[in-house]
């Protein structure tokens, strides 16, 4: 009998397509979001319609957490105990969530040597894809650190590109600065914004929804170069979404992939509805 692989565990931000995590044997520790009176696990107990609704009751509080590092713990010290030679743990940004830190506490306290964790500096399927390519290793037979450097190729690579109809959700969380939710409201446009080392940074102005879109497809375009993996993710925006990714499709018809999601429960309490955004992985 071949040996287990190397366990890959994430979080509930990747935003993977429905069964992808179950056929692939990743293991997703939720993240919590808190609707008022409401708590519950991101993608289990809340989706995004559930988000979506709440958000538009503006008299809900709508708040995140990460999971615990006794959380963390548990799931590593399972997928040892079942055979696992080492667990690769692949995150969302740490400049945006302390999820890499609650996992990387309870990694030490599991083994260092035999749980390896990975900053993806991304959000989405960024993530998403970093997490797919460690499967990719595991399954070819890799130890932990070809895994955790197949993760982390993936992960250099990635550019995430989006818009909100409202960045005070933003500012309220802390991903962004007091100036820069000002400039999406005081001057009535529609800022662009990317990650750029891990934190969200205004890229560039838009006056209009349709121009904010066709910027999307610009540089996810300049992105993707000869060729790339793409999503496009949203929250109560299907239609533009849509269109975005036909114009995608069109413009970049050698694309590996190109996945279309709303995004999950946590990452909506953030953007907020309308949001519409694209991840470009370009090919290495």
């Amino acid at each position: 009998m071949p040996p287990s692989p190397v366990a890959v565990v994430t979080d509930s931000t990747t935003d993977l397509p429905s069964g992808v995590a179950a056929r692939s044997a990743i293991t997703i520790v939720p993240l919590e979001v808190r609707m008022g009176e409401r708590t519950g696990r991101d993608g289990i107990d809340i989706g995004p319609g559930d988000l979506s609704a709440a958000l538009a009751d503006r008299s809900l509080d709508v708040q995140t957490s990460r999971p615990t590092p006794a959380a963390f713990a548990e799931v590593y010290r399972a997928l040892l105990a079942d055979g696992a030679p080492s667990v690769v743990s692949v995150h969302l940004s740490r400049e945006l969530s302390g999820t890499w830190d609650a996992a990387r506490l309870a990694a030490e306290e599991v083994g260092p040597g035999r749980v390896r964790v990975v900053d993806s500096r991304a959000v989405a399927m960024g993530l998403g894809y970093a997490v797919l390519a460690a499967v990719r290793a595991a399954e070819s037979g890799c130890a932990g650190a070809a895994v955790e450097e197949a993760a982390t190729a993936v992960a250099a690579r990635c550019r995430v590109f989006f818009c909100v109809d409202d960045l005070d959700r933003l500012r309220r969380g802390g991903r962004i600065g007091a100036a820069t939710a000002f400039l999406g409201t005081a001057l009535s446009v529609k800022p662009i914004l990317h990650l750029a080392e891990g934190r969200i940074r205004p890229l560039e102005k838009v006056r209009t929804a349709a121009r904010a879109t066709q910027r999307l497809v610009e540089l996810a375009v300049k992105a993707a170069g000869e060729g790339a993996d793409l999503a496009v993710h949203h929250l109560g925006a299907a239609h533009r979404a849509e269109e975005l990714a036909d114009r995608l499709r069109e413009r970049l018809p050698s694309a590996s992939r190109l996945l279309v999601s709303e995004v999950g429960a946590v990452l909506g309490a953030h953007v907020g509805n309308g949001a519409l955004g694209v991840v470009v992985v370009p090919r290495g």
